[in-house]
């Protein structure tokens, strides 16, 4: 697997994808939106043989030396292959090169998969948002990543 920024040509499938994982999903027109943004970072993980089949995608958006990572995914048939830490690890490093020095990020406070991960990556609770999440509702831990 390799990982690159996700182009414009990669939107049809990822909305394909996100429709598939998340109840509220991103439209097609909100990741092309992010790719046009000059502070937004967004990247696919695409199998070693198709650079076209796209396993898993993340993103961040910064604003002076903070940043937000509003999506995580991996496709449900690439799941517990290690893609999203990879991801992630690399996400952190762009970050890091645009200077960012803190990250946070929203997860279910079902989700403990996912909020594994991110403590595994060094993320830690720092907060609760009471009802964040829809379809179904549900509270999400606020966690935080400093990368200085």
């Amino acid at each position: 697997m390799k990982i690159r920024e996700m182009t414009i040509k990669d939107c049809d499938r990822v909305s394909e994808i996100e429709k598939a994982t998340f109840s509220m999903p991103w439209s097609r027109d909100n990741f092309e939106g992010s790719i046009l943004q000059e502070n937004y970072c967004l990247l696919v993980t695409v199998s070693d043989d198709d650079d076209d089949d796209i396993m898993g995608y993340c993103c961040f958006y910064y604003v002076l030396d903070e940043a937000e990572i509003p999506n995580v995914c991996v496709r449900k048939d690439c799941r517990g292959q290690g893609i999203a830490y990879k991801m992630m690890n690399e996400l952190i490093k762009k970050a890091k090169s645009f200077e960012v020095r803190d990250m946070y990020l929203e997860v279910r406070v079902s989700n403990e998969p996912a909020r594994s991960l991110y403590r595994k990556l060094g993320f830690r609770d720092v907060g609760l948002r009471k009802g964040f999440y829809e379809l179904p509702k549900e509270d999400a831990v606020i966690m935080r990543l400093n990368i200085e």
